[in-house]
């Protein structure tokens, strides 16, 4: 860049802009005598160096039209060089606001992940204390209902919330209440349990509007359920066995009981897609669902889901056992093969490495399995 003098340069190693001015003042005295503004005389006022430009000093007989196009071109610099950090500060604001949310919206996730898996091998799963789990478990859920409402689209707390919801009610309150406790307490277990059911339902169902877009008005046609793919068995699992344990909780609610159908094309659709979910977890609730079917079901179907869960469960469940001897043999009458089933059921050892993964659930069926035998004559009077 040429300096005042002409040499190259800028304006702090040349002249300031006041001394430039004085010096094409003194330029044109020189010049032709007249020491008016140089505006005044039409003549340049574009001064080497001045404003970091190059200029020609001999181009005096410039009009005031050339002038003031260079005013404007200045100007226009002017106010691009004082907006740009401006312009960059707003273009970048979405940015430095996702960097500000991002991190704790990470955390939450990570904390969302690690609370919501209470399946086979959790830290739940696999405790022998039931009494622990019952008094740990509502702060747990009431925890993942919090974070759900920070992370609304997250899929995994609301299969956390589906299951934990479903297997609290059976667990500790369905089961206490089957189990001989005084008739009041019992409704009243039961009347909570349905809540927690249809609550567990309502999540498990927001889940796969999450996944996959369908909610429950699409479950109830055949293409919401073709949409279902095999990742979306946990939760159609437990959104089909909170909806049927609810009905089971109070069959007098008819509005309810007309989902039984619905119910069995959920049920259809996740044995479909893959019927060896969790050790055959839908084949066992087939054995005690079927009969709910407005077409019905025989007892060598339910036979043959039996055999079929004792096959998948590779003898780390007992729950099997229990279910069928309820379900099938009671009914049957068939005493020697009840008993059978539940001696089996009680004996088994709950501690044995293959079987650590389910614990809880183990003790809690051993649990039923030795309440039943205990109270056989209920089911066989004579």
């Amino acid at each position: 860049m040429l300096g005042v003098d002409g040499r190259t340069g800028n304006a702090g190693a040349g002249e300031p802009p006041d001394r430039c001015l004085e010096s094409g003042k003194k330029h044109h005295r020189e010049h032709d005598g007249d020491e008016r503004p140089a505006l005044e005389r039409g003549a340049c006022w574009s001064f080497p160096g001045c404003f970091g430009r190059s200029g020609n000093v001999g181009g005096c007989g410039r009009r005031v039209q050339s002038d003031s196009l260079s005013l404007q071109r200045l100007t226009s610099r002017a106010a691009s060089i004082s907006l740009s950090p401006i312009l960059r500060a707003i273009k970048f604001a979405p940015l430095l606001l996702l960097l500000a949310c991002s991190p704790k919206r990470f955390a939450l996730n990570h904390v969302a992940d690690a609370i919501a898996d209470t399946g086979e091998g959790s830290a739940f799963a696999r405790e022998d204390d039931p009494e622990l789990v019952r008094d740990a478990v509502p702060f747990a859920l009431k925890t993942m209902e919090t974070l759900s409402d920070e992370l609304d689209d997250h899929v995994a707390l609301r299969l956390g919330l589906a299951r934990g919801f479903t297997q609290y009610a059976y667990a500790f309150l369905q089961q206490p209440a089957e189990l001989g406790a005084p008739r009041d307490q019992a409704q009243a277990a039961m009347l909570r349990a349905r809540r927690m059911y249809l609550r567990a339902r309502d999540y498990g169902a927001e889940g796969l509007k999450l996944a996959r877009g369908v909610g429950l008005q699409e479950l109830r046609t055949p293409a919401g359920l073709s949409r279902l793919q095999k990742d979306d068995v946990p939760l159609l699992y437990w959104t089909l066995a909170s909806w049927a344990a609810a009905i089971a909780a109070n069959k007098r609610d008819l509005e309810l009981v007309g989902d039984v159908p619905l119910i069995a094309s959920l049920l259809d659709r996740a044995l479909q897609l893959d019927e060896a979910y969790d050790h055959g977890a839908l084949h066992e609730f087939a054995i005690t669902f079927d009969p709910a079917r407005p077409e019905g079901t025989t007892p060598q179907r339910q036979k043959q889901h039996f055999d079929r869960v004792r096959e998948l469960s590779r003898g780390e469940k007992i729950s099997p056992l229990v279910t069928y001897a309820e379900a099938v043999s009671g009914p049957a009458q068939n005493k020697r093969e009840y008993e059978g089933l539940l001696k089996e059921a009680a004996s088994f050892d709950v501690d044995q490495p293959k079987a650590r993964n389910n614990r809880l659930v183990n003790v809690l069926a051993q649990r039923r399995a030795r309440y039943l035998l205990a109270h056989e004559d209920d089911v066989f009077p004579d």
